[in-house]
């Protein structure tokens, strides 16, 4: 076999026959086409719903083969789950009590952090997920338990965590953030309900509903 007629391909011998073995897509481009893949599999599901998204819309607006997206994700649930750990849990920012700065307080942690989250919850695609999931969870169990998973049981575990670090500082004056973290979060959850299928003329500011709610856990008594 001679040098020049070697190309991209590798070529062998196999039973006296020229075989050609290709060489797979680099690390880069690999990435790039899931990533090309996700970004489609966001918008379809943003514009169509989880129930009217398929393999094949998502193939469609990537610009890629059927064949190809099964090569990375083995199922639509699948697609569902690398949108929400892009958009939702490798963009959020981080509430680790083990982030706050020295002598910085609960309160101001969580001003500094979730709370400015928050205010950006509906320029993102956080909030129309989380629509999306609220819409047909019921339907489709399995998104549900993906965002419980990889979304609400995290981040419960997180304010807990720092509800404990201030209940032991004095900062908290009772138990009850402790022993229910979503007192704290269930305004979030209230902003997205009502700004999408309870009052849509009139839309709250779900980053000010949160805040009002963070006055109102840390209040001191008179």
């Amino acid at each position: 076999m001679h040098k020049s007629t070697q190309s991209a391909a590798t070529r062998v011998l196999e039973n006296d026959q020229p075989v050609v073995r290709r060489r797979g897509a680099s690390p880069e481009k690999t990435a790039l086409t899931r990533q090309s893949i996700v970004d489609a599999a966001l918008a379809e599901f943003l514009e169509k719903g989880f129930a009217n998204t398929t393999i094949e819309t998502v193939a469609k607006r990537a610009g890629v083969a059927k064949g190809l997206i099964y090569r990375y994700f083995v199922a639509k649930e699948a697609l569902f789950s690398a949108v929400v750990q892009q958009e939702i849990v490798n963009a959020h920012i981080d509430v680790d009590d083990a982030k706050r700065a020295p002598n910085e307080s609960v309160e101001d942690f969580l001003r500094r952090t979730l709370v400015v989250s928050i205010y950006a919850i509906e320029k993102k695609s956080r909030a129309d997920i989380a629509r999306m999931v609220i819409a047909e969870g019921s339907r489709f169990p399995a998104i549900a338990e993906i965002y419980r998973r990889d979304v609400i049981d995290p981040l419960l575990q997180k304010v807990k965590r720092l509800a404990t670090a201030a209940r032991k500082s004095g900062e908290l004056e009772n138990d009850r953030l402790v022993k229910n973290p979503y007192l704290l979060l269930a305004p979030i959850w209230a902003g997205i309900v009502i700004n999408k299928f309870l009052d849509r003329a009139h839309p709250v500011n779900i980053g000010e509903l949160f805040e009002m709610q963070l006055d109102a856990v840390f209040a001191k008594a008179p």
